[in-house]
């Protein structure tokens, strides 16, 4: 079985990648949690960050990696027809390699709701881009999902959006929010949600991150 090395719940927007595509999947793995500033990073995984995947005696890092070591052998992490699996595959790769506007304004912080101080220029693009590329994959092969009726790896690269919507609450049309309550629905967000507010772990780094965002109106998490 597979060992999943994830930070803490709160904050790891790239733990969460590869974790919901798992669980959405039914793809079996243990769960090892390891706190930030906790932690030998380096003791599993070659570059001291998570998420990491322990497959026996084959270590793959990176959630990008994982999520294609992952397909390789389980069905359904990318769609089985070149069309959307390509646009898929695309739609994943900006996401893991772009909207840095949208990562520095909006840090995840799955516990608090913050009343952002601005949308500036970079935001607004960032959010604009993300709307243009959902609308095109929910009307290009028809929905709920990016890439049709099934959740696949797209959906698992913007699950951490969904988290960094609700908690920052940015200017979004009516059809993302859609999108957005759909992730935020599904029972394995849920699951990771609830975990998340369980935490009394803080991580100092994200929380000057958060505090930098706006004015915090509620902080839901455990003390």
């Amino acid at each position: 079985m597979y060992d999943l090395y994830v930070g803490n719940k709160n904050y790891s927007s790239w733990s969460l990648r590869p974790w919901i595509l798992m669980r959405e999947l039914a793809v079996p793995f243990r769960e090892k949690v390891v706190p930030f500033g906790g932690g030998a990073y380096e003791t599993f995984s070659p570059t001291g960050k998570v998420p990491c995947l322990v497959d026996g005696a084959i270590t793959v890092w990176d959630s990008l990696s994982i999520t294609e070591y992952v397909g390789e052998r389980h069905a359904g992490v990318w769609p089985a027809e070149a069309a959307p699996r390509a646009w898929a595959r695309s739609a994943a790769a900006e996401m893991h390699s772009g909207f840095g506007a949208l990562r520095n304004a909006c840090a995840m912080n799955c516990g608090i709701r913050v009343s952002l101080a601005t949308v500036d220029a970079a935001l607004a693009a960032d959010l604009k881009r993300l709307e243009t590329l959902w609308a095109e994959g929910l009307s290009k092969f028809g929905g709920p999902f990016l890439t049709g009726p099934r959740f696949c790896a797209a959906d698992a690269f913007y699950a951490p959006v969904a988290f960094r919507i609700q908690t920052y609450d940015p200017p979004l049309s009516a059809a993302a929010h859609r999108y957005v309550n759909l992730l935020l629905a599904l029972p394995s967000m849920k699951e990771w949600y609830t975990a998340a507010l369980a935490e009394t772990w803080r991580d100092e780094p994200h929380e000057v991150e958060a505090r930098a965002a706006g004015l915090w109106t509620a902080d839901l998490r455990a003390t």
